[in-house]
């Protein structure tokens, strides 16, 4: 059973997430040749604060 994890920024509109993991489990289902029931999608939200690239916070890019 395909498990799928999705690290991203927090979406805050429960339709978009709605959206989101209906459209990947949609592909991932297709794909996979399994039925959308056996399809699991964790969403894992970071803040800016918690993320950096290029050593540089991503909440601090926002600001420059």
């Amino acid at each position: 059973m395909p498990f799928i994890v999705v690290n991203g920024p927090p979406v805050r509109d429960l339709a978009r997430k709605r959206a989101l993991v209906a459209g990947i489990t949609e592909v991932v289902a297709r794909e996979y040749g399994q039925p959308p029931e056996n399809i699991t999608v964790l969403i894992r939200e970071d803040e800016a604060e918690n993320v950096a690239v290029a050593g540089n916070l991503l909440a601090d890019r926002k600001t420059e």
